[in-house]
């Protein structure tokens, strides 16, 4: 494929994808429903693998990066890190979300969220917002022409792969019933790296269109499940935190994770994604974890 091909190939996924829309994801109640007074009411599709009393990572990470996005929003800056603390499981209850400037500046900036479930804060989040530049940087040779990285060009889009079915019995949760998984390599249940393609398949509060960035931080939560090295249902490897680096935003509704696992110490892994849109490389996303053998 020449250069020019390859440009051509570029611009036209990324205006497909900013195009479409899903249907489903108008039809989706969301995984988070606002209140009268503020709060966020966790639905059924964002609890989490690990116990149907807390939530998926996914779900409030987003709900985070939701209320930094919205936080002294300013059109020449965009978010270009993004790290979650989940210092505790997040109830499926009502959720206090709120963001606030600590670093002001003209081209960097950081902005904090909490999010808290009545007294108790369950998850806060840190965004590094960077000025956004006039020109366009010149890419280098070795990320390809047009944008597209070596590994990118060999990556499926997410048509033509037969979306994860689960079974009828499944309990509504964020994995089974509030995103779609289609598998290029590796499967869920499967241990071992995997590359797979996640869209939600609704918003992430009722009503509304997930933004970009919403979209990746659902999606790149999957990491650590999708490349587990254990047994769902004998061993644990939770992760407390999910930081995601992006270069660009992600364009239309899908988002590839190419993801493994590393268990190191006693205790301790790691989950590492490289993330993809249907134009290519955006950014990459890391987990710490916390691991134990046998429940």
């Amino acid at each position: 494929m020449s250069s020019g091909d390859t440009s051509s190939h570029v611009a036209g996924a990324m205006e497909s994808a900013a195009q479409s829309v899903s249907t489903s994801v108008k039809a989706h109640g969301g995984l988070f429903v606002a209140q009268a007074d503020g709060a966020f009411m966790p639905t059924l599709h964002s609890r989490g693998p690990w116990s149907l009393d807390a939530l998926h990572g996914g779900p409030p990470a987003a709900l985070l990066a939701r209320a930094i996005e919205r936080c002294d929003p300013r059109p020449d800056m965009q978010v270009a890190r993004l790290s979650v603390e989940l210092i505790r499981p997040v109830p499926v209850s009502p959720l206090r979300v709120e963001a606030r400037v600590t670093r002001p500046g003209r081209r960097v900036q950081l902005i904090d969220a909490t999010a808290t479930s009545g007294e108790l804060t369950v998850a806060y989040a840190r965004a590094l917002r960077i000025q956004t530049g006039s020109p366009p940087i010149r890419l280098s040779p070795s990320q390809g022409a047009g944008g597209i990285s070596p590994e990118a060009e060999s990556l499926r889009g997410p048509d033509g792969i037969q979306p994860m079915v689960f079974p009828e019995s499944t309990e509504p949760a964020f994995h089974s019933a509030g995103a779609e998984l289609r598998f290029e390599k590796g499967a869920f249940h499967v241990k071992g790296p995997a590359t797979v393609w996640v869209r939600l398949l609704g918003p992430v509060v009722a009503g509304e269109v997930p933004s970009p960035l919403q979209r990746v931080a659902a999606a790149a939560d999957f990491g650590n499940g999708v490349s587990a090295e254990l047994t769902f249902g004998t061993d644990i490897f939770i992760n407390p935190d999910l930081t995601i680096h992006l270069h660009r935003m992600p364009v239309g509704e899908w988002v590839c994770l190419d993801a493994r696992t590393w268990l190191g110490d006693p205790g301790i892994g790691m989950a590492e994604s490289s993330l993809f849109d249907v134009a290519g490389p955006i950014g990459r996303s890391l987990q710490s974890l916390l691991v134990q053998e046998g429940r």
